[in-house]
């Protein structure tokens, strides 16, 4: 693992961690039983049983709404997509719970089939791109199915205590104490998502996740956006490569086609960091590099394959910028 893809799952696992714990010490959750969030511990409410009570006026109530709804949402909103516009989906490739499930599992049965997805035709390549072998051995998927329930039913759990009180939750799991209707959510999000985890992990991503989506939208529609550029004079240097940059994407996207087929790249850089392994040896670089700016202007097919300047130093500002 390059030193680039230790600080991204050192920053996604932190993450994770975050996710998992915020309700617990009311970071942030929606308590169903007060009908309001909780925000760092205080009530985040819209005043309406004091206006309802007649202890504040409709302009106090509509100043509640404007800054406790509509502000936050309009920042928040702002901020993910500003983000993505500059840079693209990095809250998926770098921060997303969601997507360092699927990188585990899909690391699991890789090595258990040589396929990231079930979905993948072929299996990659028997070896890393340094050389290594990587061989398989079905006894994995002795790992990567009960791995893959019990982050099911970890996240089932963790969602549930978004919505109730925590202790409750907790509480009554340890104690095996659970209501019917807490029994019921956390078994039908376990089996939903244990489906989602075996079956369909990056077709999720791709296609159902809509933050996912509306930071891809956001992203294409930035012209000189952080993209993977592929210089195609250099094609040469890859034909001893068995497309490691395919291979390694956890989103199963082929890295050197034109930015709309990547539409829902993570901007993880595993692809960067493959060819770059592969091609260490060669003194003109690697093929594929970040592009941003003008360079990304300058990209066949509106970004994505370098039509007239070769990439053979990464050091754009977006690969500054990431690093």
């Amino acid at each position: 693992m390059t030193p680039f893809q230790r600080r991204r799952v050192l920053v996604q696992g932190s993450f994770f961690i975050l996710f998992v714990f915020a309700p617990i010490f009311d970071l942030l959750r929606f308590d169903l039983t007060q009908g309001h969030l909780i925000v760092f511990g205080q009530p985040w409410t819209l005043g309406l049983d004091d206006y309802l009570a007649g202890r504040i006026d409709a302009q106090q109530m509509a100043l509640n709404v404007l800054l406790r709804v509509i502000v936050p949402v309009l920042v928040l909103a702002a901020t993910v997509l500003g983000i993505a516009w500059r840079w693209g989906r990095l809250y998926c490739g770098w921060l997303c719970p969601h997507f360092s499930v699927v990188e585990t599992i899909n690391q699991l049965v890789r090595k258990a089939s040589g396929k990231q997805s079930i979905w993948d035709r072929k299996p990659g390549p028997p070896w890393h791109p340094d050389g290594t072998p990587a061989p398989t051995d079905a006894r994995y998927w002795a790992l990567a199915v009960p791995l893959a329930l019990a982050f099911a039913f970890l996240w089932a759990v963790a969602l549930l205590s978004y919505l109730l009180p925590p202790t409750e939750v907790y509480g009554n799991l340890f104690s095996l104490s659970l209501t019917r209707n807490q029994a019921l959510f956390i078994g039908v999000a376990t089996g939903v998502l244990f489906i989602e985890f075996t079956l369909a992990r990056h077709l999720f991503c791709r296609y159902g996740c809509a933050v996912g989506m509306f930071q891809s939208l956001a992203w294409m529609a930035n012209r000189r956006a952080m993209v993977v550029g592929y210089s195609r004079e250099r094609a040469h240097a890859c034909a001893d490569c068995p497309s490691f940059c395919d291979h390694v994407c956890p989103m199963r996207l082929k890295p050197r086609n034109i930015k709309r087929l990547m539409f829902a790249c993570t901007q993880c850089g595993q692809c960067i960091d493959a060819c770059n392994t592969v091609q260490r040896h060669n003194p003109e670089g690697s093929p594929l590099n970040w592009i941003a700016g003008q360079r990304a202007l300058r990209a066949d097919g509106s970004q994505g394959l370098l039509a007239s300047q070769s990439v053979t130093d990464g050091s754009s500002p977006a690969s500054k910028t990431l690093k």
